[in-house]
């Protein structure tokens, strides 16, 4: 419910905001205005400024409206709106239809909006500054988890600048909360919704330097454990990055020839078991289906990040798809009465667009889709709130003027370009070869000869560490570029593709997704979670960070929410 004071004091509180040198936002019959004052760009933006400006952008569009009991949140890493469509068609295509009508799943709420992207220190972002935007409300820089903007590598200036993550507000509220993702666990985007550390490489204890171990940082791994300290910790913890968790000492399950990363002695997956004795450590798909009652789940299906979809049924242990941890993380979840929040991540969607290969990226998106079915379906939309966007962008380009129903990873086939005036025949550049539909601007899919592969169309994997300069380009008539493995081709070479900086899609239903419209500020997205839940915004009224309308507009500290936190 919210808070609501006399007509006097709301005034006076009005009164005395706009006293300061302040900019009011703009606001809808069913928002409410909060004042934000004026600052200089980009030197003025505080996390206190990024954060009330966040919660003025998602009140002024109503979501204090919003009466959600459950939160999910869909992060499609690298999910271009480039991405989206060239999936869209490439799933309507697969059921045999022409494709450019098809929708994927989440295309069909009834809220959408843009997210803008940019990290406090680059224009074009990284998935920690991004993620991190996300979960806590305050923007960052590129590299950072859980921390307001400072010194990437510096663990000295990071230490009391750690920001509380909806995650771990849930926690403290007494939410269920749950993390699924097809990357490592320690891997930016999940790490963001509980570890705090300004670089996003110290995964485990041997990435650390000895200069931040001295200044006190802990690695991402151990901080998912020492969550807890905010409630109960995540009961649902599905991803992969076992070699993370685990000792040099121990033998991987799966990979007789693997072992795990961790030099200091701690098995984590250990620790986790000992504080979780009714719960369950699994790592491959019959086990996570035989834990389906357990109070709480530890799901590490892969040393390393988890298979693609393409490659998943090849997985000799057997590994669950992104929609079947999503159904054990819905069904474990939904048990708390108190009602809970889920962070689901189709990770690498981004892995695939980084190294120029649009088959897998398009079937890992299809995959997210067929997962926010699965969410959609096992949920209901006046209780809970269900949101699906991206981190950020890349650089896939969908171009040429291919003819209706022409494959999507196929080569362009017209009726001469823009006119339509000719026959339907393959599509020629000006020096009269053939092209595909997809391309990406920049990365490995470079025709140039590299250090691994020659000259011509280059085939995944591939992550040349040089390339020489291309001559012309090579000639696709008699090249698959619809197979897997087939790369795109890239007009700037590179080891990895980059990220693009534009704008991405934020999709939504539920209980206060009619406050997701327009164009957002990313760190936008974590104040509509908080004000469209009651649990979470009397959690933070509680602690003191709303204004008169109940409104949390104050940057909340994260230790006021530990369990063993000082009384107020």
């Amino acid at each position: 419910m919210i808070r609501t004071t006399s007509l006097l004091a709301a005034t006076a509180a009005t009164l005395l905001l706009g006293a300061c040198s302040s900019t009011p936002q703009a606001s809808s019959p069913a928002g409410l205005s909060i004042t934000v004052p004026t600052v200089a760009h980009p030197d003025g933006e505080t996390p206190q400024w990024w954060y009330r400006s966040g919660a003025a952008q998602a009140a002024g569009n109503g979501a204090m409206n919003g009466k959600a009991k459950n939160v999910i949140l869909f992060l499609g890493d690298g999910m271009s709106l480039t991405t989206v469509a060239a999936a869209r068609i490439f799933e309507g295509q697969r059921k045999g239809a022409s494709g450019e009508e098809n929708l994927l799943s989440w295309e069909r709420f009834p809220a959408t909006a843009f997210s803008k992207t940019y990290n406090v220190d680059s224009q074009t972002p990284d998935s920690a500054g991004t993620m991190t935007a996300i979960t806590t409300g305050v923007k960052t820089h590129m590299g950072a988890i859980g921390v307001s903007a400072g010194k990437r590598p510096d663990c000295a200036d990071s230490l009391q600048k750690g920001l509380l993550s909806w995650l771990q507000l849930a926690d403290s509220a007494g939410m269920a909360t749950g993390i699924v993702t097809t990357a490592r666990l320690t891997h930016a985007t999940p790490a963001a919704t509980y570890a705090h550390s300004p670089e996003r490489n110290w995964e485990n204890d041997t990435d650390l330097t000895e200069e931040a171990k001295a200044a006190g940082c802990k690695d991402i791994a151990q901080q998912l454990l020492t969550t807890s300290r905010f409630g109960r910790g995540p009961q649902v913890i599905l991803g992969g990055g076992r070699g993370e968790f685990t000792t040099v000492e121990e033998r991987d399950p799966e990979y007789d020839d693997k072992v795990g990363q961790r030099l200091d002695g701690r098995s984590l997956v250990t620790e986790w078991q000992q504080a979780n004795p009714q719960g369950a450590y699994v790592w491959n798909a019959d086990q996570l289906n035989a834990a389906a009652n357990a109070p709480a789940i530890f799901g590490l299906f892969e040393p390393d990040h988890m298979q693609y979809e393409y490659e998943r049924a090849n997985d000799a242990g057997g590994e669950p798809s992104l929609a079947e941890l999503t159904r054990t993380a819905i069904a474990n979840l939904s048990r708390e009465k108190q009602g809970y929040v889920l962070m689901i991540e189709g990770a690498r969607i981004d892995h695939a667009n980084h190294s120029g290969n649009a088959y897998r990226a398009l079937t890992d998106t299809v995959a997210m889709s067929d997962a926010v079915r699965v969410a959609n379906e096992m949920t209901k939309d006046d209780d809970t709130l269900i949101i699906v966007t991206a981190d950020h962008s890349h650089t896939l380009n969908f171009v040429g003027y291919p003819a209706r129903g022409n494959p999507i990873l196929g080569k362009v086939k017209d009726k001469g370009g823009e006119d339509g005036l000719g026959a339907l025949d393959l599509a020629r550049d000006g020096g009269g070869q053939p092209y595909t539909t997809l391309t990406y601007a920049n990365g490995p899919g470079f025709t140039g000869a590299s250090n691994q592969q020659p000259a011509g169309p280059k085939r995944y994997p591939h992550n040349p560490s040089s390339f020489d300069p291309a001559t012309g380009r090579p000639d696709l008539t008699a090249v698959d570029t619809e197979h897997p493995d087939y790369m795109q081709e890239a007009l700037v070479p590179g080891k990895s593709e980059s990220h693009g900086g534009e704008d991405v899609g934020i999709w939504a239903r539920g209980p206060g997704s009619k406050a997701i419209r327009g164009t957002l500020e990313q760190n936008a997205i974590y104040h509509m979670i908080v004000q469209a839940t009651p649990r979470l915004r009397e959690r933070l009224c509680q602690a003191g960070t709303c204004d008169g309308n109940g409104v949390p507009v104050e940057l909340p500290a994260p230790v006021t929410f530990e369990r063993n936190a000082p009384a107020e």
